[in-house]
């Protein structure tokens, strides 16, 4: 099938740009910084206009109308589905195995990927090799690539490698996830926007693209409402997604309503297809917990969004294709081929990515998991989000002890104003949001 989307050849504008600035230095170096400003400076402006202009273009009136960014019109364009999938929480021991390994299958699907986010695949092949480990992954990183720098959460990579782990790191594909949770505390399950733009201006201490332009915008005053919509061309990518989790398990066995929650906490940062991710992802975890099979979770959560929007149509393939991928290479393959030219971060080639790392699973969280990181793209993300779905379908007991152990109980933080939270609490304080949930209906 031929990608929906073609996009401009960037290879001319990526070349370009180290001898550009490589040059100016040189001519200043060699006397020459009058003129070599001045043609900086010229290029600059026409940069500027050159951006001016691409957000003025319009947009194709067929696809906007199939993607709407309020909740009323994105619901009036779904499939017909079962959107309700438990009457009420099973017993007690069922229902904190499923959320506990939901919650552990994230931190373990964050914590594989991290170390080897945005590497190709074959730099993680030649990695592996390096240090004599198996490729892809069956457990933790042995060892990292630069161990001794910082990441922007303040910690080393080396915190990341199997030996250092005595808690679950920081890293954002958590932080959402215990962000959610003091959102869902703080504010109730009918939370609005306005209340997620209150708990980011109090907890977020930094943030990435998307979220980092809406948290500047809410800094600046301006509305939660409007927040995604100024200097934010990010508003597609993974972002949202990456902090869907929450509502899925507060809302378990509720896909419909775990996707009303998302959309409340998408529209402040991201549009379109960027919301779609996040209400997609809420609703396939919230399902999760009904099925037995990871891909009967994804229908449930494409129910929930426009089924003839990009994300719809781009999940709808990877399930088509999903016989003809046996491995983590050919996942990406696939991903390459239709979505070549697409950001490595956007939402809609990693979605597909956990798919294909769902069907490699076969009932497996830990394979599923290396499938997933194998493929490469944003590998913490979709990991972290497959991660989620498989525990929820097989449970903790279904987790190999060694695999969460070593978190002693510990998740590390970078919220303001928050500790280290216990791994048992939160899947305790979750719990008691589900049953306060489901007390309403």
């Amino acid at each position: 099938m031929d990608p929906i989307v073609k996009y401009p050849d960037f290879t001319q504008l990526d070349a370009l740009s180290t001898p550009l600035r490589e040059y100016a230095r040189l001519k200043c170096e060699q006397g020459a910084e009058t003129g070599a400003a001045a043609l900086i400076g010229q290029l600059t402006e026409t940069m500027r206009c050159t951006v001016r202009l691409l957000q003025e273009l319009p947009d194709a009136a067929a696809l906007s109308a199939c993607e709407p960014n309020e909740l009323d019109a994105i619901r009036a364009l779904r499939a017909p589905a079962q959107r309700r999938l438990w009457e009420a929480l099973p017993p007690e021991d069922i229902w904190m195995d499923k959320l506990e390994g939901a919650l552990l299958g994230r931190i373990i699907g964050c914590l594989l990927g991290v170390p080897v986010e945005g590497l190709s695949v074959e730099s993680m092949r030649a990695w592996s090799e390096y240090i004599g480990k198996p490729f892809p992954p069956v457990s933790y990183w042995e060892e990292v690539q630069n161990p001794e720098l910082w990441n922007c959460y303040g910690r080393q990579r080396g915190e990341y490698r199997k030996c250092a782990l005595r808690s679950a790191p920081v890293d954002d594909d958590l932080a959402y996830t215990q962000l959610a949770l003091l959102i869902l505390e703080e504010y109730g399950p009918d939370f609005t926007t306005e209340d997620v733009g209150e708990a980011w201006k109090k907890y977020l201490p930094v943030a990435c693209t998307a979220e980092q332009a809406a948290l500047d915008n809410l800094k600046k005053g301006v509305p939660a409402r409007e927040a995604a919509d100024r200097d934010n061309p990010f508003c597609q990518w993974i972002g949202a997604a990456i902090r869907s989790d929450g509502f899925g398990w507060a809302a378990a066995g509720l896909p419909e309503l775990a996707a009303e929650m998302a959309w409340r906490d998408a529209r402040l940062s991201h549009r379109r297809n960027g919301i779609y991710g996040e209400m997609f992802l809420a609703a396939a975890q919230s399902a999760a917990f009904a099925v037995s099979d990871p891909l009967d979770a994804v229908r449930a959560g494409m129910a929930e969004i426009p089924r003839e929007c990009l994300l719809y149509r781009d999940l709808a393939w990877a399930l088509e294709h999903c016989g003809a991928v046996r491995g983590h290479g050919d996942a990406r393959r696939l991903v390459d081929e239709r979505f070549a030219g697409m950001h490595a971060v956007h939402t809609n080639n990693n979605l597909c990515l956990i798919v294909f790392g769902l069907k490699l699973a076969e009932g497996d969280l830990m394979r599923g998991l290396s499938q997933t990181v194998a493929m490469g793209l944003d590998s913490d993300c979709t990991a972290a989000s497959a991660g989620s779905i498989l525990g929820a379908v097989l449970g903790k007991s279904a987790i190999a002890p060694e695999l969460y152990e070593c978190f002693h109980d510990r998740m590390d933080t970078y919220l303001k104003n928050t500790e280290a939270f216990s791994i048992r609490d939160m899947a305790k304080r979750y719990s008691a949001l589900a049953h306060k949930v489901h007390s309403r209906l």
